[in-house]
């Protein structure tokens, strides 16, 4: 199974329209697209993706694989947790915590 780096990272936060001042107006990126629950931003080395969230969490970093349920199942084998799956995205907990995205190419 190969993993491999993407452009895009994501943040959970509470208020988009604070985020949206501060990332659109502050600092200069980009809006890409919008939603009820997401913001994205083109930032010139990845994508930001805002999404709304009861709490702040970490940065989540994103990978693609070429077989997602491959990977899925890869992933669990070895440890990680399945946090939440879209069907053609999941998040993953791995063995210290840490979430990650992994998307199919």
């Amino acid at each position: 199974m190969k993993f491999r780096s993407n452009n895009c990272v994501a943040i959970h936060l509470k208020d988009l329209k604070k985020a949206e001042a501060f990332y659109g107006g502050i600092l200069g990126f980009k809006l890409k697209g919008k939603t009820r629950r997401q913001l994205v931003f083109e930032t010139g080395h990845f994508r930001l993706y805002l999404n709304q969230a009861r709490k702040v969490q970490p940065p989540v970093l994103s990978f693609s694989v070429k077989d997602l349920k491959g990977a899925r199942q890869f992933l669990k084998q070895n440890g990680c947790r399945i946090v939440a799956d879209w069907g053609g995205a999941l998040y993953c907990r791995d063995p210290f915590g840490v979430i990650f995205d992994v998307i199919e190419e």
